[in-house]
């Protein structure tokens, strides 16, 4: 099996790790117990994942780090959104 089909594959799951608490809140519009410096940290870390599949030309890696980092902003977005709702 080729690297890249391998990458594309494990890709494709880890993008599926965001994918459910991102459905979650979005119903729910609660992000009460949601933890920001996780979603802070997530979206650097993806972002420099990106960079880095940039520089090296990997398929896998720029296409999974790019939904990934969508995900995350999408949860920042949504817990600076619905914080100001959410009771204390």
């Amino acid at each position: 099996m080729n690297n890249e089909v391998v990458g594309i594959i494990a890709g494709a799951l880890s993008c599926t790790t965001f994918l459910p608490q991102v459905v979650k809140t979005w119903k729910s519009k609660s992000t009460k117990d949601v933890s920001l410096a996780m979603f802070l940290i997530a979206s650097l870390g993806t972002s420099l994942w990106l960079y880095y599949g940039i520089l090296i030309h990997s398929i896998s890696i720029i296409g999974t780090n790019i939904i990934v980092l969508i995900f995350s902003l999408t949860m920042l977005y949504l817990i600076f959104k619905n914080r100001r709702k959410d009771p204390e």
